[in-house]
């Protein structure tokens, strides 16, 4: 990857990411490193066409990019950077709408992924089965939510070398999602 994040502000790119499909790829070629489309689609059970199809579209604003090596249908393809951003309170309604679509895209892949963790966590490991899976209910004003924020974020800082370098991994590490989401209920 040539850099750690890229930041999307223009609502074309913002609506091509705001797909199941798309994030699903972005995030396999983000942990698994260059993919053909063809193996791209046996990984994600998708056809090879479909996933060509969507890598280019990723491609079109930047997002992936071809590998070197290969071509044609053996060309691999590899995320541009480690993570995605966009404008938390973009000012174009239309950029907006882009992201709150993107949003709802992601949140539904996050409760995908915890039911699916659901139905299938009493075949896990007792150790595993004891993932955490709840909430707090807590009173913050808006700088103690962004003070949380930041120090959750620094939680996680020495772990986040081991997504490249299997070489940090301890024995019997494996890939854990912890989702961090904040949201602001009734006053």
């Amino acid at each position: 990857m040539s850099k750690p994040i890229v930041e999307l502000t223009d609502p074309r790119a913002l609506r091509a990411l705001a797909h199941p499909l798309r994030l699903a790829l972005l995030g396999l070629l983000r942990r698994e490193g260059p993919l053909t489309a063809t193996r791209a689609g046996q990984l994600l059970d998708e056809s090879s066409a479909s996933c060509s199809f969507h890598l280019r579209q990723l491609a079109k604003y930047g997002l992936v990019e071809e590998a070197a090596g290969g071509t044609g249908r053996q060309r691999p393809w590899q995320a541009t950077a480690r993570a995605t951003t966009w404008p938390s309170r973009p000012d174009s309604l239309e950029v907006r709408a882009a992201t709150d679509a993107l949003s709802a895209v992601i949140a539904e892949r996050y409760l995908a992924a915890m039911l699916n963790w659901i139905g299938r966590r009493d075949a896990e490991p007792d150790e595993w089965r004891q993932a955490p899976f709840g909430d707090q209910d807590v009173y913050l004003t808006a700088a103690e939510m962004a003070d949380l924020a930041e120090r959750t974020t620094a939680l996680f800082a020495p772990y986040l070398p081991r997504t490249d370098d299997e070489s940090l991994r301890p024995a019997g590490a494996r890939r854990v999602m912890y989702l961090d989401v904040a949201l602001p209920l009734g006053r």
